[in-house]
């Protein structure tokens, strides 16, 4: 399918997250507060973003497994030590003008930086959503706004169970008693059976943001799915994502303004106390600190 981006807004605001441990400020975006109910997703107005294909992609890859390995290998030797925005822009435009419409950008819409910048290198480049069905109002009013505002094509990407479905199958709040099965069924095969379309994928990860992903190269060959991975900003640090942000009128989820630093399910993300690491209100109290997208 063709990407094809929507109209930029001329009137775009940024919410600026506080750093962890300050006090909160007015938060200028979209969403309302959290849904009342954590197990059922507020609905969203229509806007400009598709669904992912039940069953797998309708797209095919268009190289091989070596092709795309000794792809990454060349990345690897030419952008392995990117930095700032030239660096994030050098390997998405690379990586664009390599493989044109097989790159796929994956985003949380914790913020619009990385689909920002790869809209830059890569006008109409197709933005992933795993769609959960627990999302807080938040993320989904983030991501209607990323679809109206950048020249971006926004996939929401779906479980093959829909939430009532699973908790028929398996009963309710399934999130609190196997999350690590929970979080396979919504977001880990999702986004597998979605990437299979895919010969590269584009991520959000920084190596600030937690021990797991300190080593993060910014070009890699994903073993797990099978296609070359880019992490145009792993060496960013969170003010360099805020600067960047406030510099282009990027949105940020309003709930980076609210004690929420690392943006997940509603069910399963708490506020983070001062102090703490950014990610320990994901699973809270669980041992848990990955859904298993990246390890």
């Amino acid at each position: 399918m063709t990407a094809q981006g929507v109209e930029r807004s001329t009137d775009r605001g940024v919410a600026r997250p506080r750093r962890h441990g300050a006090a909160p400020g007015d938060a200028s975006g979209v969403g309302s507060g959290p849904s009342t109910d954590p197990d059922v997703a507020p609905a969203t107005e229509q806007v400009a973003h598709e669904q992912a294909p039940a069953g797998g992609p309708a797209r095919r890859r268009t190289r091989t497994e070596s092709e795309l390995r000794a792809l990454a290998e060349e990345g690897q030797r030419r952008f392995g030590d990117a930095r700032g925005v030239d660096g994030a822009l050098a390997v998405l435009t690379w990586v664009a003008e390599e493989l044109g419409d097989g790159v796929a950008v994956a985003s949380s819409m914790a913020n619009a930086v990385l689909p920002h910048l790869a809209s830059r290198a890569r006008p109409g480049v197709d933005v992933l959503f795993l769609e959960t069905g627990y999302h807080f109002a938040e993320t989904l009013g983030t991501r209607d706004a990323v679809a109206q505002t950048m020249d971006v094509r926004v996939v929401d990407v779906r479980a093959a169970l829909t939430v009532p479905e699973q908790d028929a199958r398996y009963g309710a709040r399934l999130h609190d008693r196997d999350p690590g099965l929970c979080c396979a069924m919504r977001k880990v095969e999702p986004l597998r059976a979605a990437l299979a379309g895919y010969d590269a994928w584009v991520t959000g990860v920084r190596r600030e943001e937690t021990s797991t992903r300190t080593g993060a190269p910014v070009v890699q060959f994903d073993e797990k799915h099978g296609l070359v991975k880019v992490n145009p900003i792993a060496a960013w640090s969170w003010d360099e994502l805020v600067g960047y942000a406030e510099e282009h009128g990027v949105l940020l989820n309003p709930l980076l303004l609210d004690g929420f630093p690392s943006i997940g399910c509603a069910p399963c993300t708490q506020r983070v106390e001062p102090g703490a690491d950014p990610r320990s209100g994901r699973w809270a109290g669980l041992g848990k600190t990955e859904c298993g997208i990246h390890t």
